[in-house]
């Protein structure tokens, strides 16, 4: 095991060097991986063995976290800061790894001072101050068009300046009020969509709050970023500058990149 068997033991000697085949193996379940350069990808691998180092995993209803899992929830969690630092993610440690989708028991207040308890499904949920949880499906994939790891990692980016409200602490250089401007047209563009019932091409669960907007085109961001790209494309710029990263300029040109080869033996 990496760092879960690791840190249960209190184990503080280096892990294990990964070999080319389990990066490669576990990287072959990420394509949106192959859209990063090949230095970014090196730096990328680095930040996740960091991550891992620097993170608590644990498995929820007897979910057995294994070293794959580890690897690819590091990656997909690195990759939005990449390019911004794993100091984002300072102040929590803890990352909780569920069986599929799961359920949260909510209580709430209503304005007539009512109060509603009822159980939540979700697929993920990150805390401000706390653990992020977020659903495993293994080999059975999960719901099409969804990347949980990354949707809750924006949220923990959108957390960083208080609250879940769709601005995150911005990069130096970056206006305040072209942000505004992009990501409230667009929200405001979308919404209105999913009220039509149109196929919006991105999850529509984005129309739920702004901050699900930032997550749910994060998402997209690295996923399908041309896609992204070609509807909000003022959104994409911002997102351009804010993770320091094009990966829609690479899904654009397929012939500027391949599959990353490695030798076995490496």
């Amino acid at each position: 095991m990496l760092g879960l068997v690791r840190r249960l033991l209190g184990i503080t000697t280096p892990a294990p060097e990964i070999t080319a085949e389990h990066w490669q193996r576990v990287e072959r379940t990420l394509p949106f991986l192959d859209f990063l350069p090949p230095a970014d990808r090196d730096r990328l691998r680095a930040m996740a063995l960091e991550f891992l180092r620097r993170k608590e995993f644990h498995g929820a209803q007897g979910l057995q976290v294994d070293d794959d899992m580890l690897l690819a929830i590091a990656l997909q969690a690195c990759l939005p800061v990449l390019n911004i630092g794993l100091q984002a993610y300072d102040g929590w440690v803890g990352v909780v790894v569920y069986p599929g989708d799961f359920v949260i028991p909510r209580r709430e207040v209503d304005e007539a001072g009512v109060l509603h308890e009822y159980d939540d499904e979700v697929l993920g949920e990150a805390w401000e101050g706390g653990p992020v949880l977020i659903s495993w499906f293994g080999q059975d994939g999960g719901p099409p068009g969804v990347n949980v790891v990354i949707h809750e990692f924006a949220h923990k980016l959108d957390m960083e300046n208080g609250g879940v409200d769709g601005l995150p602490r911005l990069r130096p250089g970056m206006s305040r009020q072209a942000w505004a401007k992009a990501f409230e047209e667009a929200y405001a563009d979308f919404c209105a969509e999913v009220d039509r019932g149109l196929d919006t091409e991105i999850d529509p669960y984005g129309a739920e709050h702004p901050g699900e907007f930032f997550a749910v085109v994060s998402e997209a961001f690295f996923e399908t970023p041309g896609r992204l790209r070609a509807r909000f494309p003022a959104v994409h710029a911002q997102l351009v500058q804010f993770y320091g990263l094009d990966p829609a300029a690479r899904e654009a040109a397929p012939d500027s990149f391949r599959p990353r080869v490695e030798p076995p033996h490496a």
